[in-house]
């Protein structure tokens, strides 16, 4: 099955942005694959840009895991937030496995329950920050 770039650069980051517990609750048992990389911890500089869409600056460093791994001839990626091995080793093999004939079961099975959760988690966030919202407005101006 061919997988579009930003295909895959969705599952991707769905499975980096999964809560690890709840991955691994949805895909528990890993098949046999070989590591290319072995989950390891390191840093990456965070940028942010000036009122969101400026310049660039450097907003500071951020704690990352990375692996690769081998399932046949698919290679999986995967750098999550943090320091969870399991974590990363388990996004890893789920991306080489979505790029297989696996993928629209998996897609059911972990990735669409993944996707729904993370939508209802933005709605909640989104209604929390609305209920703050402050709306002004002017009666007359005094230029009259």
């Amino acid at each position: 099955m061919s997988q579009t770039h930003e295909t895959r650069r969705g599952w991707m980051s769905a499975l980096a942005k999964a809560p690890a517990a709840r991955l691994a609750a949805l895909f528990p048992d890993l098949p046999r694959h070989e590591l290319l990389r072995a989950p390891e911890i390191g840093a990456v500089m965070v940028e942010g840009r000036i009122g969101g869409t400026g310049g660039r600056f450097n907003l500071g460093e951020m704690t990352v895991t990375r692996c690769s791994v081998r399932l046949g001839q698919a290679v999986g990626h995967a750098c999550v937030q943090g320091r969870d091995k399991d974590h990363a080793r388990r996004a890893a093999v789920l991306d080489a496995l979505l790029q297989g004939e696996r993928a629209e079961a998996l897609r059911t099975a972990v990735l669409d329950p993944l996707e729904a959760e993370a939508a209802a988690t933005r709605t909640v966030r989104a209604e929390k920050a609305g209920a703050t919202r402050v709306e002004f407005f002017t009666l007359m101006r005094g230029e009259d």
